[in-house]
């Protein structure tokens, strides 16, 4: 039996979340670096004229993209299944109570998480590899946007079930919250956010995309709102209290999130520009992607900083302990890569600032690449640690 299997906890649909956050990132070789004149994002049919036309290089781009995407796109449904099974058994236990009543009843926002971004690669996976997609779109959007709308009520009432029951019976421990551990129902609420704000910059119906704006802005504030909350009191306990070391990866959440609301946002300001006449230059882009990745740098130094302090990767990356909670290292990772891309195409290169493909472009594009294959054996790591049956991490105790 493996670790996972013996001793589970609902953070380990952040395993299925960092499969889904490795598959975006294949796929950013392809929205930036295959041309699609005719819509805002890559389908198969641009793919395919790479594939028929393209040099040997451009070739090898595509074909090692489209087997990212479809990769770590089979291993985010995989992991979301077998987590789904898991956490019913979980819910139905005893000690479930216990659980839900304690600091770490938070957790089960994973699951609309999870969710949200198998969403998400679903329709990766649809403009990746399948033919005529693009002349359907429309009708999808709509269907996508109901299910994400499902997922977002789930989440609301998973985090209203949470506050009523401390607002009812207290029993939250300020001082156990020496983490960022509150910030996931935040992340949970900007994915679906993301999710929401996509028919805003692909849509061709102004209805749609004013829906999608939104349903879109709506949580992505209340994520905002939420993650600004749960920092400040998980920052205060910290400095009171030390730092939750199991829970430790979670300083560094705030990542992910700000990469999520970013490309939301993105996602937004096209649709007001295509559909409302509200415009905005590369410029603007440009220093909006530069502050975000700025934050994002800051607190990846502020996260390094405070595992190094606590000695987190030696203990639960190449030491014999565990914990599913390592899984949220993934995301920062990954996420960092996704919003690079993007700073150095829709930043630096519209911006006339680098040139596209020159020598400059590749340095920092390699940086991006650096972090996703990076992530990549993380992934590797953790799965044998976490999932391998009779994994010497599963003999060890949990703290």
């Amino acid at each position: 039996m493996s670790l996972a299997q013996n001793r589970y906890s609902p953070l380990y649909f952040l395993a299925s979340l960092g499969a889904g956050g490795l598959a975006v990132t294949f796929f950013m070789w392809l929205m930036f670096w295959v041309p699609h004149p005719d819509q805002p994002v890559p389908i198969f049919e641009n793919n395919f004229a790479v594939l028929t036309t393209g040099s040997i290089l451009q070739q090898a781009m595509v074909l090692g993209a489209m087997a990212g995407v479809a990769v770590f796109g089979f291993l985010n449904i995989k992991l979301l299944i077998w987590n789904l099974g898991r956490f019913s058994a979980f819910r139905a236990a005893a000690s479930y109570s216990d659980f839900a009543a304690s600091n770490a009843g938070s957790q089960v926002l994973a699951l609309p998480l999870a969710l949200a971004m198998t969403v998400n690669v679903g329709f990766l996976l649809g403009l990746t590899f399948v033919p005529g997609l693009w002349s359907i779109v429309e009708y999808l959007f709509p269907a996508a946007m109901a299910a994400f709308l499902m997922i977002g009520i789930l989440a609301f009432r998973m985090i209203a079930d949470f506050l009523k029951a401390r607002f009812a019976n207290g029993g939250f421990k300020c001082a156990a919250n020496n983490s960022f551990a509150q910030v996931l129902p935040a992340f949970a609420l900007s994915m679906i956010g993301v999710g929401l704000a996509a028919p805003a910059a692909m849509s061709n119906l102004q209805l749609t995309a004013g829906v999608s704006i939104i349903l879109g802005t709506f949580f992505i504030t209340a994520a905002l709102l939420i993650a600004f909350v749960a920092a400040i009191l998980g920052l205060r306990s910290i400095m009171e209290n030390g730092l939750n070391v199991e829970a430790a990866p979670t300083l560094m959440v705030i990542i992910p999130l700000i990469t999520v609301v970013s490309i939301a946002m993105m996602r937004i300001s096209h649709g007001l520009h295509v559909h409302f006449d509200i415009h905005g230059g590369a410029g603007e882009t440009f220093t909006f992607l530069t502050r975000m990745l700025s934050i994002e740098v800051l607190i990846a130094l502020f996260g390094i900083m405070a595992l190094a302090s606590v000695g987190y990767l030696g203990r639960f990356i190449n030491g014999t302990e565990a914990s599913a909670g390592s899984y949220a290292l993934v995301c920062p990772g990954v996420a960092m890569s996704v919003l690079g891309h993007f700073w150095i195409n829709k930043g630096l290169v519209a911006t006339g600032m680098i040139a596209k493909f020159d020598a400059a472009y590749w340095v920092l594009s390699a940086l991006a690449l650096g972090l996703q294959f990076g992530m990549i054996a993380l992934v590797l790591i953790l799965a044998r640690k976490h999932f391998a049956k009779n994994s010497a991490a599963a003999l060890a105790p949990a703290e």
